[in-house]
């Protein structure tokens, strides 16, 4: 299977004609390959390479490779899900989406912030690990976020700890991102307890990770949060996050949750 460009996700002519083409992988028999094991091969400039889906740094510098690969062949609805819900929760609790003060956590290029910004909320912040992630979005969509922070949530320096205190963020966004190690547990955690009390969480996380055997760490985190009260449900969906390279539908969870207090990071130690 493969795509060629087109300008569908806001991308300038310039940014969206890139000369490449991705080729996903055909398999023979009953080779199933997991999420975090997914590939595609990427032909730019008469060079064909193979690209590991979880290595964004790479396809972040391609401009227009992400939006192509993940929302045109794989149909990914996720950044769209997750900001309906926290419009539906919003409304349903009298809530006004100008009052929000966002911080968007595992930003990459750009495109959850996109959708939190059509809800009408007036500051949206954004952090990342990747450099790659910063770059990307300064080309493709430099006026998404107030500000983007490149950082590791486990790690950061005081300088990067109080520009994220002095925002004062009451909501925090996290879509796809949880469970593979892009995002883990003392990262997630990091970044909820710079959030106000009470303030709200939107996120989506794979089912896998919520059920008795994960060994991401997430289950036993999120079912805590929710039997301490840490966290109390606003608004829930199940859906099709995308399609898998093989055709399959991968499924997810949307949460929007209202913030009662912080994770006491002892619970993920």
């Amino acid at each position: 299977m493969t795509i060629i460009g087109s300008n569908r996700f806001g991308l300038s002519e310039a940014e969206s004609s890139a000369n490449f083409e991705v080729f996903l992988p055909e398999f023979d028999g009953d080779q199933i390959l997991d999420q975090d094991e997914e590939w595609c091969e990427v032909l730019v400039d008469g060079q064909r390479t193979r690209i590991r889906f979880h290595d964004y740094h790479r396809i972040y510098d391609i401009p227009g490779m992400y939006e192509r690969l993940f929302y045109e062949m794989l149909e990914c609805v996720s950044p769209r899900t997750v900001c309906d819900l926290l419009a539906t929760a919003l409304a349903e609790h009298a809530m006004k989406a100008e009052d929000l003060r966002v911080l968007d956590v595992g930003a990459g290029n750009g495109m959850v912030g996109e959708e939190i910004r059509t809800l009408g909320v007036d500051t949206v912040h954004g952090v990342d690990i990747l450099e790659e992630a910063a770059a990307a979005t300064r080309r493709d969509r430099p006026d998404v976020y107030d500000d983007y922070l490149v950082a590791d949530l486990t790690d950061l320096t005081l300088e990067q700890r109080d520009v994220l205190v002095r925002a004062k963020f009451n909501t925090m966004t996290t879509v796809a991102a949880l469970g593979f190690g892009d995002i883990p547990p003392e990262a997630f955690v990091g970044a909820f307890n710079l959030i106000e009390t009470p303030g709200l969480l939107a996120f989506t996380i794979k089912d896998d990770f919520l059920r008795d055997d994960d060994p991401s760490g997430f289950s036993l985190l999120i079912r805590r949060m929710f039997a301490e009260k840490t966290i109390v449900a606003q608004a829930e969906k199940h859906y099709r996050h995308r399609l898998s390279v093989h055709g399959k539908p991968l499924e997810y969870i949307a949460f929007v949750v209202r913030k009662t207090g912080d994770v006491p990071m002892a619970w993920i130690r």
